[in-house]
């Protein structure tokens, strides 16, 4: 029993001593390798190496480069908000989870899209796979600060609910343009004839009201609404209401009940300044 266990330990240490032998010629064939290189290749060799660092370094911008390429996109952020009236007063970002690939950004953008103010909120879940980067925006809430509570609501809960900030300042922008046509357009004809437009809720309204200040009690309301569709088209409406005497009612029934759709046939032959306007002059020939 004894003499097999010696047997072992012999067996395990001679295999040791061979592993040993044979390590010691690899590493004198590694030192006699090493001995056939000159100085002048070991040095050659080193400066390859240097000039593929540098290649490299090339690669990656040196700070002037990257402040040029900064104040490119500067440049091209000032057009875009020049050429859509979307200009960015504000913007947080918070990171409320970042786990493995998966990373949650919550952000806070305000800003004014030519004379109308907004606000969002929303989150970005950002999801790292291999080579890309997939991102999603949830719990979108926008704010905006307009007297168009039906339709704009409609298409604000739409954008909310369909996450798509893209669509959202599109039809932001064509919004803002008519918000801030119908606003220079009163205040247009308020300046021009000061004593028949009335603005009840001032030049951020969207009605004026016409009227001779010679014929008591009788009044033409334009009513100047901006329709937007729950995907994002918009589209100025405008309607006439009339307020007369019950007397000239009685003389000229007709003729009053026709103005309405007179105004909207002028609307479209015209234009709306122009419609608005011959309103303006009939009015102001009233005795």
């Amino acid at each position: 029993m004894e003499n097999s266990i010696y047997q072992v330990y012999e067996d395990e240490i001679q295999s040791l001593e061979e592993e040993i032998k044979m390590l010691a010629e690899k590493y004198e064939d590694s030192q006699q390798e090493s001995m056939f290189f000159s100085d002048e290749e070991i040095l050659m060799s080193i400066k390859s190496f240097q000039r593929e660092f540098q290649e490299e370094l090339k690669g990656h911008e040196s700070p002037s480069d990257l402040k040029a390429q900064l104040e490119s996109l500067e440049a091209d952020l000032l057009f875009l908000m020049k050429f859509t009236g979307i200009w960015f007063t504000s913007h947080s970002k918070k990171t409320v989870e970042k786990t493995g690939n998966r990373t949650i950004q919550k952000h806070k953008l305000s800003g004014n899209c030519r004379s109308l103010p907004f606000q969002l909120e929303f989150q970005v879940l950002e999801i790292k796979n291999k080579e890309r980067v997939s991102a999603i925006i949830t719990d979108l809430k926008v704010k905006m600060e307009s007297g168009e509570c039906s339709s704009v609501s409609k298409f604000v809960s739409s954008t909310e609910e369909n996450g798509n900030l893209l669509p959202f300042f599109r039809s932001l922008s064509s919004y803002a343009d008519w918000y801030e046509h119908r606003r220079c357009t009163f205040l247009h004809f308020k300046a021009r004839y000061p004593d028949i437009v009335k603005l009840p809720e001032g030049v951020l309204g969207d009605y004026i009201v016409l009227r001779n200040p010679k014929s008591s009690g009788f009044e033409l309301m334009i009513v100047w609404k901006i329709h937007v569709e729950e995907d994002g088209r918009t589209t100025p409406v405008l309607d006439l209401l009339t307020k007369v005497p019950e007397r000239v009612l009685e003389q000229k029934i007709a003729t009053i009940e026709n103005a309405p759709t007179c105004f909207r046939s002028m609307l479209l032959l015209f234009g709306i300044e122009t419609a608005i306007e011959n309103l303006i002059k009939v009015v102001g020939l009233k005795k």
